[in-house]
């Protein structure tokens, strides 16, 4: 279950994307969920969508 100030969100991969996402995040020392979200933090961030504050991890 996620966390209280998370929110779970089903997705539909294609199973190469998965599997490269899985080696990626195998190599960085993180889960797969965790690689996602900072794939997508960063690549938000990036394009300006939000600040760099707003997507860092609450921990």
């Amino acid at each position: 279950m996620a966390p209280p100030d998370k929110k779970s969100y089903p997705l539909r991969i294609n199973p190469q994307v998965l599997d490269a996402m899985q080696r990626w995040a195998n190599d960085e020392l993180r889960s797969l969920n965790a690689q996602i979200e900072y794939i997508l933090r960063d690549a938000l961030r990036k394009a300006g969508r939000v600040k760099s504050e707003a997507t860092r991890r609450k921990d």
